[in-house]
């Protein structure tokens, strides 16, 4: 018999507009009155201010705020025992960086961490998990769940339009990434929680069955973000990446790795989504008409990757998270996700062919 352990929740999650200018309100109704406040870079000149003032307002004390642009582990040690004692949270205002740095010290100090992005470019913000460089590589380490979630729709809005993308492409890829664990849960690696594939599954179907006309429309960033919300609580009651990390998400990793100049996360666990999903022969005609709709492929089309760059990553994939046992851990279906490289007319379209192959 699995043991029923406790799990975390967020406290506080605000999604919508205006929500920024309420994070005062927030933090003195749940006693977090003597902070820390780290900024992504450049982010105080666009939102110190309006920050500043809702805290004032509601007497919240600030013991220390800056903005960071790190995420060496070395660097976020430091900057956590450097910390008053007196500290009752860490806020991070900002991207990916500041999220990760902030939830990492939060780990370390056993503080809540209240998480405030100002992207919609993956998941990242409601994770247990942080992406730091250890010892000169990106790993993902254990962190913090955001005990406060806050996300201003107006500021999302605002935020250049490849972050939205980027948060459609990290949220389909939830399609995918169920199916991998059921399948390698009936290969005998691992354990499915059922609990858990329901809150991801009802989250990636929420969102792309919601009605909308732009992308920036009030309806859809919010239920965007909701979902993202909920697949950070999908991977708490797992224990793992699993219900919203699959074969997809192994495909980006590797071109992480392989690449100089990698593109966002959810514009490469997207375009591998697709892949993936027709490959699993799985909800591939749901998974195109999203991308289609939102002029995910448009953008992409616009960026000028490479072929050769995925066929590489397939074949880098397995080794990337080994214990797994993903579509993409068996050889026939990596031949199917490169034979469909070359030859499908939308990836043809958006992935440019070049010398190498």
């Amino acid at each position: 018999m699995r043991k029923n352990d406790s799990i975390s929740i967020p406290v506080i999650l605000k999604v919508g507009k205006g929500a920024l200018q309420g994070l005062g309100t927030c933090l003195l109704e749940e006693g977090l009155t003597d902070v820390v406040i780290w900024f992504g870079n450049g982010l105080i000149d666009l939102f110190g201010t309006d920050v500043m003032n809702s805290l004032k307002a509601s007497g919240i004390n600030v013991l220390e705020y800056q903005e960071l642009d790190t995420v060496d582990i070395d660097d976020i040690i430091s900057l956590a025992f450097s910390m008053s004692n007196s500290t009752k949270a860490v806020v991070s205002i900002g991207g990916g960086k500041v999220i990760d740095a902030g939830k990492y010290a939060a780990f370390l100090k056993g503080l809540p961490f209240i998480s405030v992005p100002t992207s919609s470019s993956s998941d990242g913000f409601s994770s247990a998990s942080a992406s730091l460089i250890v010892h000169g590589r990106r790993t993902s380490v254990p962190a913090r769940l955001a005990y406060g979630i806050l996300v201003d729709t107006e500021v999302i809005r605002t935020a250049p339009q490849k972050f939205i993308y980027s948060g459609i492409g990290d949220m389909v890829s939830k399609i995918t990434a169920l199916y991998d664990w059921v399948y390698e849960a009936q290969h005998g690696v691992g354990a499915l929680n059922d609990f858990a594939v329901m809150v991801a599954k009802k989250a990636v179907n929420s969102f792309v069955r919601t009605p909308y006309e732009s992308i920036q429309d009030e309806v859809f960033l919010k239920e965007l973000l909701d979902s993202l919300s909920m697949s950070g609580i999908a991977n708490e009651i797992a224990g793992s990446s699993a219900p919203t990390s699959g074969s997809e998400h192994l495909i980006s990793h590797a071109l992480d790795k392989l690449l100089e100049e990698p593109q966002l996360h959810g514009i490469q666990v997207g375009i591998a989504t697709y892949i993936m999903a027709k490959v699993q022969d799985h909800r591939y005609v749901r998974v195109n008409t999203v991308l289609t709709d939102t002029g995910f492929w448009d953008y992409v089309e616009t960026l000028q990757m490479k072929q050769s760059d995925f066929l590489r990553a397939i074949d880098l994939a397995p080794s990337i998270k080994p214990h797994r046992h993903t579509y993409l851990h068996e050889e026939q279906y990596r031949q199917a996700a490169k034979e469909l490289v070359l030859t499908d007319g939308i990836l043809t379209r958006v992935l440019a062919p070049d010398q190498e192959q």
